[in-house]
């Protein structure tokens, strides 16, 4: 079976900690898939994510507007429109925005633990505004 959505039908996601949403295209509830998790992210201007990382995930940022910074242990480095960020599996991470931001996420597998290295647990916490499409698990 194949599944067709659009954004503006799909639950969001909105941070506890102001400046942050996200859609899911692919997850578990709306595809019926455990292998991965898919879905935009919308960022407003020096919202940020906490210095993370995910144990057995695979982590991509695919910038579709807007710069960032992209913090790991090797240093922050600038991304904008175009780049793709790779993140291995726990490697620790951040993502600050520059400007609004919109991008593409991609997680693989959606069996990941995340650890806080700096924030707090309030930074993983997210409030769900439904869409026309939600199936709940």
């Amino acid at each position: 079976m194949a599944y067709l959505f659009h954004q503006d039908e799909l639950p969001k996601l909105v941070s506890t900690v102001p400046g942050r949403e996200r859609v899911f295209f692919v997850s578990k509830e709306l595809a019926h898939v455990n292998d991965m998790l898919a879905g935009v992210m919308r960022y407003k201007q020096g919202a940020k994510s906490p210095y993370h990382s995910h144990a057995n995930c695979e982590h991509f940022y695919f910038i579709i507007e807007g710069r960032a910074a992209v913090e790991t242990r090797d240093g922050e480095r600038e991304v904008g429109p175009g780049d793709m960020v790779f993140i291995p599996a726990d490697e620790p991470h951040r993502l600050r925005s520059i400007d609004p931001l919109f991008y593409f996420e991609f997680q693989a597998p959606n069996r990941f633990k995340t650890t806080i290295l700096d924030g707090t647990p309030d930074d993983l916490l997210w409030e769900k505004v439904d869409g026309k499409v939600w199936v709940q698990s």
